[in-house]
């Protein structure tokens, strides 16, 4: 339910502003509209939910006309959610298609529906495919998907022609994750653009969480299981018959992310030597061994602090940058930035001053060093 900015206490009131097929709901489908949510993540399609509840006096049975309208929540519609403050601004969270309805009927209550979608990520899992692609770039390959599924593509030059490549009866959406795991890629959508990018844990934070300010909750979890100092991809090279042997190893982390000391340093000192040798994974070139063997060694580090949180609602919080997370209150090897794998906003309507209402964002974090030794 959307609230009105009507607070005298200076205190900022969360709101929603929905569009179906670029028309903003009407008041009356606003005024059921009582919980939001949008969740992100860097490994699957972006989701929308929409929960209208029926009002009881609302004349006259403005619930079930909602529910039933076959236009409105048809199936495919485009929706836009945006998220944010009145006496500040609303921004765009996602642009997705309607996916599935969920209606309500019980004796006890007034209907209601939930109505969700996807982003547009969604149109590369219909059906599977088996084909080749010859002499390409991954990232021309993502370019190609990307306008056979009607989006436009923008794709960071992966460098490394294959002379063959084979999807084997695949998505396009596991297709292209296969692909951009083996390099250290993402593949993210946002409204009709389909981005091919670095993982980009070495950019420069876009926003600072404070604990007990902003940042409610934050639960970082330490592991050195799985920590390798080298990583090494074996090849032969079939035109000269000679083997070759590409490699990453402590110093290639791609950044630190203002940290001292990488989870592969950490797990050489503490427990000597460890190697991850990949062989099965066919290369044809020491080029593209060392490309994938610097991408499987950032891949592990990365993972050496996972962690969870929840902040007051921030439209800025989104999945795929980097974030800081600062205060006192929180132990020093731990603060710092993170890579942000998942958001979940959250947004319930209700009366003004209850705990009903508000919004919250949950994250998810990655990060690839300690603050200190």
């Amino acid at each position: 339910m959307a609230v009105e900015p009507i607070d005298k206490r200076g205190i900022y009131l969360p709101g929603t502003q929905v569009t179906i097929n670029g028309t903003l709901l009407s008041k009356e489908a606003e005024a059921q509209l009582v919980r939001v949510a949008v969740d992100e993540d860097v490994n699957l399609p972006s989701m929308f939910t929409l929960e209208f509840a029926g009002l009881d006096d609302f004349p006259p049975r403005t619930d079930i006309e909602l529910i039933d309208d076959p236009k409105l929540f048809a199936i495919a519609n485009e929706v836009k959610v945006k998220l944010g403050y009145y006496e500040k601004t609303f921004e765009r969270l996602i642009t997705g298609e309607i996916t599935s309805l969920e209606p309500t009927f019980h004796f006890s209550s007034a209907p209601s529906i939930k109505v969700r979608g996807y982003d547009r990520r969604h149109r590369l899992i219909g059906g599977r495919k088996s084909r080749t692609f010859l002499s390409q770039k991954d990232s021309e390959i993502a370019a190609q998907i990307a306008q056979n599924a009607g989006l436009t593509p923008s794709t960071v030059d992966s460098k490394i022609i294959h002379e063959y490549v084979l999807q084997a009866n695949q998505t396009d959406l596991e297709f292209l994750q296969a692909r951009a795991r083996q390099i250290e890629y993402e593949v993210v959508v946002d409204d009709k653009t389909l981005y091919f990018r670095p993982v980009s844990n070495a950019k420069s934070d876009v926003l600072t969480l404070t604990y007990k300010q902003d940042l409610l909750e934050f639960y970082p979890y330490v592991s050195a299981i799985g920590q390798v100092n080298r990583t090494a991809v074996y090849g032969w090279n079939y035109k000269d018959a000679t083997p070759f042997v590409g490699q990453a190893m402590v110093g290639d982390e791609v950044s630190l992310m203002g940290g001292q000391t990488s989870g592969a340093a950490i797990s050489q000192r503490a427990f000597g030597g460890a190697t991850a040798a990949i062989s099965s994974h066919p290369v044809m070139s020491l080029a593209e061994a060392e490309q994938l063997a610097k991408a499987n060694f950032n891949r592990g580090v990365l993972m050496l602090i996972t962690g969870e949180g929840v902040a007051q609602g921030r439209t800025d919080l989104r999945a795929g940058t980097v974030i800081k997370i600062e205060g006192s209150g929180i132990g020093k090897q731990y603060r710092g930035e993170y890579y942000v794998t998942a958001v979940s906003h959250r947004f319930s309507g209700g009366t003004v001053g209850t705990n009903r209402s508000g919004y919250y964002t949950h994250f998810k974090v990655k990060r690839d060093a300690l603050s200190r030794n």
